[in-house]
């Protein structure tokens, strides 16, 4: 699998700040951009941005993305220039976007799917946004542990995105054989992936 482009995380977080009136929640953020990634991979084999996410007590956080959102001092000064052209810290939750986001780093399909993922959770606050994580089972298999206290944080992986449950949002509702193919087409990227 192609690892992270730092570039569509920035234009990413540019795009939903833009959907929210330029100032997004960071919480509502990761949750947006995690709905984008489970959706994009069960429709069409594959994440958009390809970060590494952890199950926390409050929902699913794509790693690498809170990095960039916090202005981490794990970003490198080039993650950092990109960061400082497009955003800027409004607040100690919040971030806001300076420019337009550069759609061109996007598919058509990427476009497409945030999109309708805004479409249908984007009027949800960052507590409705967790609260619906949890229904998840790429989160709900972590939440023993996490409720006992075993870790503050688990690796997730992408494989159980694939997985249904009852409460889904019609959004989730893909055919078994569509998935199926799918996650055949993402487990081989992912083993072509760590042979390059």
């Amino acid at each position: 699998m192609i690892g992270l482009n730092y570039r569509k995380v920035v234009q990413t977080l540019t795009f939903f700040a833009h959907k929210e009136g330029g100032i997004i929640n960071k919480m509502k953020v990761f949750k947006l951009i995690w709905l984008s990634d489970r959706l994009h991979l069960r429709k069409y084999g594959r994440p958009i941005l390809n970060d590494i996410y952890f199950a926390l007590p409050k929902g699913p956080i794509p790693s690498n993305t809170k990095d960039f959102a916090d202005n981490s001092d794990y970003l490198t000064d080039v993650e950092k220039e990109l960061r400082e052209q497009m955003l800027e810290n409004s607040g100690r939750y919040t971030i806001k976007a300076k420019n337009q986001a550069q759609l061109n780093v996007f598919s058509e399909s990427d476009l497409e799917i945030m999109n309708l993922v805004y479409q249908y959770f984007g009027q949800l606050d960052e507590f409705t946004l967790s609260e619906i994580s949890h229904q998840y089972p790429e989160w709900k298999k972590f939440e023993k542990n996490l409720e006992m206290g075993h870790s503050s944080r688990f690796e997730m992986k992408y494989e159980d995105f694939f997985e249904n449950n009852s409460n889904a949002h019609f959004l989730f509702a893909q055919e078994n054989e569509l998935l199926e193919l799918n996650k055949e087409i993402f487990l081989e990227n992912l083993i072509i992936g760590n042979l390059i």
